[in-house]
């Protein structure tokens, strides 16, 4: 999968070629160290070399040394540079394919999920390339050419290697069959995590008004504690495996210290070519353990690459089709035997049952009903933010799925039961719905949504910076900014889910009366839970557990819906009581 991704390396190649030639230079330099140093000692010291032979090479050493130095430094600066490209490049693609997914896409990630494959996957998949820029190349080429000089010195006690290869291995494939399957689940507790943390920020103010604050902190502690428990059994492997390695590896050094010494006595070996062997065996141990910690990162890194290739192959449910056509922008709206459910792939009752129903231009059109009747989801199939699962839904005589998306998008207005506002001033969040909006019709678009007034008592008015979510308005201020923004766009359809259900219903009169006025030729859609709100609506559609009970004007409702007249008695008394 990691190689997969390749493709994300794109403009970065140079860097990560140079990061090896850099690491090549360094490991040729590194390893003419030992063999140097033993010769001094034989030749220079012991030798007939004398003094100016240590220092001739001893000078050689430390410029051989800087030569390394710089490799090294080199390659680092070079393999931050590729993988961090890379990374970038990466995080690019996944928000651009993230960008272009359905409601129902992101349903099945969940939000917490999609948050913690862009960072905290994407950055380990990083580490892990970084890390192979700088090791894949130095530790087996220091392991290759250490073991060669190793043989090259004393043929008999290098055989070692062979001893202790067998069993590196062995462990190393351990690790990594048990292992990635560890790490796999470990990033499934982070997605958990994430998603503890996310809804207990956002939702602060009500955790805090219901004194909540132990049970989110026990839930953060759970989640907390089973990343903390599967993060240890995914580095315990390593932790139970590192000791054992290490422990064979002490033990031949000792053995090789022991049977030199023994070689020394014997006058079949001397100090330079003992300093030399063990030096080069050093090498090959300390470079079996990087390869080993190297494989282990892959592991690791295999398991995020799966994770982000799952977002990356994943294709919207909702795409343009190869030739589509241009809204006519007239607003007719039409649902000829609409099923809905949210995921064709579960069995279960449909969202919505053969809906059918015509919204002219300029009509009014009400939606009532109560809660989980299918209000919001039949709203959501205009704009195509979900796609009808069978029957057709049309504007302007053509269905939805033959529009391009974009054009489609365009032409609606929508303010969804969920406001949502952006870190920024009042006046850019408007301009959501116009970029190029001027001051006078962002004004104009606030006055009708009867903003207005609550905008220009802010410290800045227009120019108010808004906290994240628009934390710093009341529920109603922010419905009558998302109005503004959406009627400035001059739809030729809006709909608004429930959007009036925090302002009094005075206000409510007010933005209604100025949807009849400014609003003439657009199709407007309400959600509403008081019949207040789409009495004077020319149309009415009273949903009941996902089916159409009857449409018709508030008189003729009154007169032949027993839902409808049940819903208006009962609002209607609370009123009088």
């Amino acid at each position: 999968m990691i190689k997969n991704l390749s493709k994300y390396m794109k403009g970065y190649w140079a860097a990560a070629v140079g990061s090896i030639i850099a690491m090549l230079v360094e490991v040729t330099f590194e390893l003419q160290l030992p063999n140097i140093a033993g010769d001094i000692y034989d030749i220079g010291v012991n030798g007939t070399g004398g003094k100016q032979y240590v220092i001739k090479y001893g000078v050689l050493m430390i410029a051989m040394a800087l030569i390394a130095m710089s490799g090294g430094i080199t390659c680092m600066k070079l393999s931050s540079i590729a993988s961090q490209g890379f990374a970038h490049s990466l995080r690019n693609a996944t928000y651009e394919k993230i960008s272009t997914f359905s409601f129902k896409n992101i349903d099945e990630f969940s939000t917490a999920s999609l948050t913690t494959r862009m960072t905290n996957d994407i950055t380990a998949i990083q580490n892990t390339i970084m890390m192979c820029l700088r090791m894949l190349v130095r530790a087996p080429a220091m392991l290759v050419v250490a073991a060669f000089f190793s043989v090259k010195i004393n043929p008999q006690m290098s055989s070692i290697i062979l001893v202790i290869l067998p069993f590196v291995i062995v462990i190393v494939a351990l690790v990594l069959k048990f292992g990635f399957p560890m790490f796999q689940k470990m990033q499934k507790r982070i997605d958990s995590l994430n998603r503890v943390v996310q809804e207990n920020l956002i939702g602060i103010r009500v955790v805090k008004a219901f004194v909540r604050e132990d049970y989110e902190k026990e839930k953060f502690k759970k989640a907390n504690n089973d990343l903390m428990a599967q993060g240890k059994k995914a580095s315990g492997l390593i932790i139970t495996a590192m000791p054992i390695m290490l422990l064979i590896f002490n033990s031949i050094v000792i053995f090789i210290y022991w049977q030199g010494g023994n070689k020394i006595n014997n006058g079949t070996m001397t100090v330079g070519e003992l300093t030399k062997f063990a030096n080069y065996l050093m090498i090959v141990i300390m470079n079996l353990v990087m390869v080993s910690m190297m494989l282990i990162q892959v592991a690791r890194a295999k398991a995020c690459a799966m994770r982000i290739g799952e977002v990356l192959n994943t294709e919207s449910d909702i795409k343009n089709k190869e030739r589509t056509v241009s809204p006519a922008g007239k607003g007719k709206v039409e649902f000829k035997n609409v099923n809905f459910r949210y995921s064709t792939q579960t069995s279960g009752d449909d969202i919505l049952e053969d809906i059918s129903f015509v919204a002219n231009p300029g009509d009014i059109v009400g939606i009532i009903g109560s809660t989980g009747s299918g209000k919001s989801s039949l709203v959501s199939l205009i704009p195509r933010l979900y796609d009808a699962t069978s029957g057709q839904v049309l504007i302007d005589d053509v269905d939805v799925k033959d529009y391009n998306i974009k054009e489609l998008r365009e032409m609606i207005g929508v303010v969804l039961q969920k406001n949502v506002l952006f870190s920024g001033s009042i006046k850019e969040n408007i301009r959501w719905g116009k970029k190029d909006a001027t001051d006078e019709e962002i004004e104009k678009a606030c006055r009708n949504a009867q903003a207005h007034d609550f905008i220009l008592r802010q410290p800045k008015g227009y120019d108010t910076d808004l906290s994240q979510g628009g934390l710093n308005l009341s529920g109603g201020q922010k419905q009558r900014l998302c109005i503004a923004r959406a009627m400035i766009k001059n739809p030729k359809i809006l709909i608004l889910d429930d959007s009036t259900s925090a302002v009094d219903t005075a206000t409510e009169a007010k933005i209604r009366e100025a949807f009849y006025n400014e609003l003439k030729e657009t199709t407007v859609f309400i959600i509403a839970q008081r019949i207040s709100s789409v009495k004077d609506a020319d149309k009415i559609i009273v949903l009941d557990d996902g089916k159409i009970s009857g449409i018709g004007s508030h008189s003729e409702l009154m007169e032949s819906n027993e839902i409808y007249r049940e819903i208006y008695t009962t609002q209607q008394k609370g009123v009088l009581e």
